[in-house]
């Protein structure tokens, strides 16, 4: 058996907080998946529980007339409680290392273990809306080749396709 995911990176965002909103040009890059996605069949749309991944999924499941299933196993990764000012070094070390864990937060692969779990239990033709640092995780697990400086090459939105045929996870970008 073989499943189509679409593992969706939120549209921009006016910050990090769970109940950022999407800027207005965040709401245009919404339209614009929007169209994207009705051109490939999407049945099924899920989301982090974040206010900006929801916003991001919501015009597409709009028109498609579909719900929206939030996944709490899609919300972003905490790297650290505390503020951390050298935080990019962080995520790089913790990518390079995915059982590094800083104070109050997760380690790249409970953070994957989690995001994958989700992914396995996903059914064919699914949107999945989560965000950059949980969906650089997802990719790494997917593809050992990819890493931090494919990560910095996100953008917002992004989208990858994920094929999962016979147990192997295959991805490839598909946003321009």
């Amino acid at each position: 058996m073989e499943k189509t995911i679409y593992l969706i990176r939120h549209c921009q965002a006016t910050g990090q907080a769970p109940d950022a909103d999407l800027t207005a040009m965040g709401q245009k890059q919404a339209e614009e998946l929007a169209r994207f996605l009705q051109q490939r069949q999407i049945i099924h749309f899920v989301s982090s529980p974040f206010t900006r991944a929801i916003q991001s999924i919501e015009p597409a499941a709009d028109q498609q007339d579909l719900p929206i299933r939030i996944d709490e196993r899609l919300a972003e990764r905490v790297l650290s409680s505390e503020d951390l000012p050298d935080w990019m070094k962080k995520l790089e070390e913790s990518f390079n290392d995915d059982n590094v864990k800083f104070t109050g937060g997760e380690s790249g692969k409970e953070a994957a273990d989690r995001a994958m779990e989700a992914l396995s239990e996903m059914d064919d033709m699914t949107a999945a809306v989560t965000h950059g640092n949980l969906l650089g995780l997802l990719l790494k697990r997917i593809d050992d080749d990819y890493g931090f400086l494919e990560w910095q090459k996100l953008t917002n939105p992004d989208i990858y396709k994920v094929i999962i045929k016979d147990g192997h996870l295959f991805a490839h970008r598909v946003w321009k």
